[in-house]
């Protein structure tokens, strides 16, 4: 079993620490059980003193049982505290007190079923083995205090059976129950690890396809200049830069090595006093529009945070891309902004040929992760959503929602 008593690891997303969110609020219950235990165990033996043959030493065992359960109570609230040497004290102290009653008692009240000293509290010690090992600690620490009830309190009666075995029958399944909650945990973690790093690979990704898109853009452009304004030695040198770093994130990429920054600056690329500032979404998709390009936007400013504007103007640019790439050279496309109290919303449509239903996840199994990577796992990180409609002949339109809040 894993000792959760001796610290615990960081869990990455919505989970607490170190298995410690499932485990808590039972250390808690045990812990208020435990005193609630010792208030019973106090007012059945004031009830009942008078009977026993040597009622002083019930009086300090139950004396030394209320300060240790009070000294206690911090440790069995918390699993970091409770170790196994303060679970082996409440073990050694519930079966003297279980000893030490049939002892002090009289042979008539044992033998018509009357409680041990501890009477109820002794579950406490069961259920803290259960809390911090599981079911198989606390099948051995219920055994040892059922062994003390039968040789030291009564022999082996009908009660004393029925109790033992309730005993054993509570602590091995809130063991069992505290492993499988423990399991659980831990592959959630997993998953939620695994998941956090797929979807930071797929940001980087895009990032990658969109710097590598950049380079090919680049090199088209100092193509198609004249031969005298190709040869300067400054534009060479920037294009060799930005080709090797492309060169060097697709290759950790595909290799699942660690990625290196991407330096390759986008059209959006203003530099920003603070990143995290509110934003101008239309000033960013200015840059979009052109003779084939429509741009309509509200007369007043769209402002979003910084990464969010980025990320969404960055979207709108892979569909523009795709427009000029897929739609003809005579095809038109509009960019519509909406800025709405709750969301803003950014429409791109063309004329174009469109497409037949289902031709987006060929692409995608096919390695072309335009739409999927830089349109729609753009908006998922920002918590919105990216619907695309199309037709044979109908164009096609890409609809970019990013609620407010979640930006």
């Amino acid at each position: 079993m894993t000792d959760h008593g001796g610290g615990a690891g960081a869990v990455g997303g919505t989970v607490a620490a170190g298995g410690m969110s499932v485990e808590l609020p039972l250390w808690r219950a045990i812990s208020y059980f435990r005193v609630l235990a010792l208030c019973y165990a106090l007012l059945r033996y004031f009830n009942s003193y008078l009977h026993f043959l040597h009622p002083v030493a019930g009086w300090i065992f139950l004396g030394a049982l209320t300060l240790w359960t009070l000294a206690s109570t911090r440790a069995f609230a918390d699993p970091r505290r409770c170790t196994w040497y303060v679970l082996g004290t409440d073990l050694t102290l519930a079966v003297t007190g279980i000893v030490m009653s049939g002892l002090t008692d009289s042979p008539a009240r044992i033998s018509h079923g009357a409680p041990t000293l501890p009477t109820i509290w002794a579950a406490g010690t069961v259920l803290g083995f259960a809390a911090k090992g599981g079911w198989r600690p606390a099948a051995a620490s219920g055994s040892v205090i059922g062994v003390a009830n039968i040789l030291g309190h009564g022999g082996p009666t009908g009660d004393n059976i029925h109790n033992i075995v309730l005993l054993l029958v509570a602590g091995c399944a809130i063991g069992y129950v505290i492993e499988l909650a423990r399991a659980s945990e831990a592959t959630l973690t997993r998953a939620l690890q695994v998941e956090a790093a797929t979807r930071e690979r797929e940001r980087l990704s895009r990032d990658i396809h969109d710097g590598v898109l950049q380079v090919l853009a680049l090199v088209q452009r100092r193509g198609a200049e004249p031969s005298e304004r190709t040869g300067s030695g400054a534009d060479l040198a920037e294009l060799g830069r930005l080709a090797g770093e492309q060169e060097r994130a697709l290759r950790a990429l595909m290799t699942g090595g660690p990625l290196p920054a991407q330096r390759a600056p986008r059209p959006d690329a203003a530099e920003e006093p603070d990143p995290h500032a509110p934003r101008d979404l239309t000033a960013l998709l200015r840059p979009y529009a052109d003779e084939r390009i429509t741009l309509s936007a509200p007369g007043t400013l769209v402002l979003l945070p910084g990464p969010a504007a980025g990320e969404l103007a960055a979207a709108v640019g892979a569909a523009v891309d795709n427009v000029r790439k897929h739609a003809g050279e005579a095809a038109r496309a509009w960019i519509l902004v909406e800025d709405e109290p709750e969301a803003v919303t950014v429409s791109i449509r063309d004329d174009g040929p469109g497409f037949a239903p289902g031709r987006l996840g060929e692409a995608e199994q096919a390695g072309r992760l335009g739409v999927s990577q830089s349109i729609r796992g753009r908006l998922l990180d920002l918590g919105g959503t990216a619907e695309l409609y199309s037709a044979p002949g109908e164009g096609v339109e890409v609809e970019l929602r990013v609620p407010r809040e979640s930006s």
